[in-house]
């Protein structure tokens, strides 16, 4: 068996040894990590590519990964099924854009056919939706996230460089048309550049009959169209300008994901809140994520990473080295991350590298 590639930063303080043998449960179906978090959510990264170039996910001119060293959908098909062996109940598709990763739509055929995976999500920018919807859903897809930053046309021309809000808008409208479970609004709320949007952002779903969170940035990537600690704008700012509108209710509701969401009395949309700087998520972090070159992350904000990639073209007939790879993975997973909002960058590959 060849053993995987393992890189690990220098130890993340207060983290202790722990046997991996400790990582399965006497049925070897559950993934547990050493501080007692079972892992039951897996993010897969698709590709890198994408048709936008929002400012606070990467560089305007982004080098991407040679062909080459992206996973086959083949290979994502066989993580996917591997992970729920493994007990993972959650699959989202990230990238990147993943909808424009060729014959995608073959890889969600796969993963909405397991059975055991109960919620199937992906998280796209919308711009493919209102062809591909439908055949989303038919595909087994659960739910949908759309990222959306701005309702003005030249705002989001800004953000995102390259993107059409208009096609996004008609994207957003097929999904919401559709019986997925939900569909859900991302806006990265920054300082001086959208904030002045957060009420109407919310209007707009309400509108739509959808949901929307509201996420703080997260210091990914070395940046140049703004800086960060400038821009910083907390869930808690945020629930301070909604209030100004609205009675946010706590739920009671424990999602499969980061957000904390709350209800508007009479309103079915839901209000979530991302809070990775303000309101720490990792004493309850269920989540690992796999890169589109096939890196097992075990944090969004470390580095402690295997190479699966490597693992599966070494044994390409054989499952058990990968499971046995990815068990003993979760000894790397550190008990927090440690982002801060002073424009300090603790993570050099960009978002769409580590996939949303």
């Amino acid at each position: 068996m060849n053993h995987p590639e393992i890189y690990t930063p220098e130890p993340t303080a207060g983290l202790t040894s722990y046997s991996s043998d400790t990582c399965t449960d006497s049925a070897g179906e559950t993934l547990v990590d050493r501080f007692g978090r079972k892992v039951t959510y897996l993010r897969i990264s698709v590709t890198d590519r994408c048709d936008f170039r929002c400012v606070y996910c990467m560089s305007e001119n982004m080098t991407f990964l040679p062909r080459a060293q992206v996973l086959e959908l083949e290979e994502l098909s066989l993580l996917a099924r591997t992970f729920a062996e493994l007990g993972v109940t959650k699959i989202r598709l990230t990238g990147g854009e993943p909808l424009v990763r060729r014959n995608v739509m073959s890889l969600i055929q796969d993963i909405g056919a397991i059975d055991s995976v109960t919620d199937f999500a992906i998280t796209t920018n919308g711009s493919q939706l209102t062809h591909k919807a439908l055949a989303l859903h038919e595909a087994g897809l659960d739910r949908i996230n759309i990222s959306l930053d701005s309702l003005y046309e030249d705002r989001f021309k800004q953000l995102t460089r390259t993107g059409s809000l208009h096609q996004v808008i008609d994207g957003i409208e097929t999904a919401a048309a559709l019986p997925f479970k939900r569909v859900k609004l991302n806006a990265v709320i920054l300082k001086g550049r959208n904030d002045d949007e957060i009420l109407p952002l919310l209007d707009f779903a309400i509108e739509k009959g959808v949901d929307i969170s509201f996420i703080e940035e997260m210091p990914l990537g070395q940046i140049n169209e703004h800086e960060r600690q400038e821009t910083y704008c907390s869930s808690d700012d945020v629930r301070q300008i909604i209030a100004q509108k609205y009675r946010l209710v706590p739920t009671t509701e424990n999602t499969p994901g980061p957000s904390r969401y709350y209800q508007i009395p009479g309103i079915k949309t839901r209000v979530g809140f991302i809070s990775p700087h303000s309101h720490n998520f990792c004493d309850t972090c269920n989540r690992v994520r796999v890169t589109a070159e096939g890196r097992l992350l075990l944090c969004l904000g470390n580095e402690h990473s295997v190479d699966l990639r490597a693992v599966m073209r070494a044994n390409p007939s054989e499952t058990e080295p990968l499971k046995q790879a990815i068990i003993q993975a979760m000894d790397l997973k550190p008990e927090r991350h440690h982002f801060t909002t002073d424009g300090d960058v603790q993570v050099l590959r960009f978002m769409n590298m580590t996939g949303g």
